[in-house]
């Protein structure tokens, strides 16, 4: 795969993450040692004129984000890596840091050393307590080199709820506290863990600092789309002659990356849809194939980049009933704080329930369109929010596929 471009996964096959010394003769820790060399705020230019955005699915700067906390007083900070990878089809932080865990731990540093904080969490999904093995050698390895400084961090484990995947969810579990979306503002820069000044960056996001640190913003800001540089790791499942994963430039379009990368269509069979960016992602038809899969262009038709999840169906796969068991997963997975979220995945799973079964109406679908809207503007956080995007995205672009259900 020539056309791929490993930043974040530079030392896949080629170190053995369980060593830290083979990290070391890679050039690990000395974009920290770089950085350290540069005053905070130096820094912070350096990331933000990067043009480097958060790879969890928000999109936002993660320079300015950085400058919000730095600009903060407090006699604590903290620096907190999201690695809760609940989107169902998504693995890449898991094979970012089973590869190479220093390289976050690095990027993590770097952002203590930044925003003047000296304590660190790695909060890691419920169900990867291997790789929560994994990331606390690599931390006593850090330890024993000296190579943190006095930067410290702590490996903890998640219960397993998809809803901690969003950073003030995350945050009220780090504390010990039920894992429920806090009201903002204010937000984590200004006050997060413990009321602290608080960053809260995807495993993707602080993959990327140390190679922008050490080769210079204006590199990473050639690579790729213009208004979301760098790369983006993807991985490749569902109904694709090869389920893998890949790290491209931004501006790859999807088209290549499924008829390229993921070599076509499972058994020669023709493509119908493809859903980018986790579940909550919108579907995609053929005739936006040719869309790149940087943030703000995959925004445009209406999906979302999200985790990087690129989830293909065939010709034979029921978009309805896929909606569906999505609408399932949302109503499961919902915490409940909020009523237009606990109510509204409720409401949408039963109505899309009725569609499927060949009892819905006109009327069903336009309640689903409106309840959409609400839901999207009025929920706490990302994942009410979200929920009705395969919803809707599958009403505009596969309304044949609901027709053949109403009476």
């Amino acid at each position: 795969m020539a056309e791929e471009l490993r930043i974040v996964l530079r030392h896949l096959g080629k170190i053995d993450p369980m060593n830290i010394d083979d990290y070391l003769k890679a050039g690990g820790y000395q974009a920290l040692k770089k950085a350290r060399g540069m005053s905070p705020m130096d820094v912070i230019e350096e990331v933000k004129k990067s043009g480097l955005r958060g790879r969890g699915g928000a999109g936002f700067s993660t320079g300015q984000k950085w400058l919000f906390a730095h600009r903060m007083e407090a006699d604590e900070k903290y620096v907190v890596c999201n690695a809760d990878e609940g989107e169902p089809g998504t693995y890449k932080d898991r094979v970012i840091m089973e590869n190479d865990p220093h390289s976050v731990l690095e990027g993590m540093a770097i952002c203590a050393h930044a925003i003047g904080a000296s304590k660190g969490y790695i909060y890691c999904r419920g169900e990867y307590p291997d790789l929560a093995k994994t990331l606390k050698n690599a931390v006593d390895q850090a330890k024993d080199k000296g190579v943190l400084g006095h930067f410290d961090i702590e490996v903890r484990l998640g219960a397993g709820a998809y809803v901690c995947g969003e950073e003030t969810a995350l945050i009220e579990s780090l504390e010990g506290q039920r894992g429920e979306p806090r009201y903002r503002p204010p937000y984590p820069p200004v006050s997060g863990l413990w009321q602290k000044p608080t960053i809260v960056n995807n495993v993707e996001t602080f993959a990327n600092i140390a190679p922008i640190i050490e080769k210079g913003s204006a590199w990473f800001a050639g690579i790729g789309a213009a208004k979301f540089p760098g790369t983006k790791v993807l991985t490749l499942t569902g109904d694709v002659k090869n389920r893998t994963f890949i790290e491209v430039p931004t501006d790859t379009t999807i088209r290549d990356v499924i008829f390229e990368f993921g070599q076509g269509i499972a058994g020669n069979k023709k493509f119908k849809a493809v859903q980018i960016g986790g579940t909550s992602g919108g579907f995609i038809p053929e005739t936006l194939l040719d869309t790149p899969i940087d943030f703000d262009s995959m925004r445009q038709t209406g999906a979302t980049l999200g985790s990087g999840a690129v989830f293909v169906l065939d010709q034979d796969r029921d978009i309805v009933d896929v909606v569906t068991r999505i609408t399932q997963f949302f109503e499961h997975e919902s915490c409940g704080k909020c009523a237009p979220c606990r109510e509204g995945t409720m409401r949408m799973r039963r109505i899309m329930e009725k569609i499927n079964t060949g009892h819905g109406n006109k009327k069903d679908i336009a309640l689903l369109e409106r309840l959409g809207r609400v839901m999207a503007g009025a929920c706490l956080c990302g994942l009410g929010q979200a929920a009705p995007t395969p919803v809707i995205t599958t009403i505009n672009n596969f309304s044949t596929d609901y027709e053949t259900r109403l009476v």
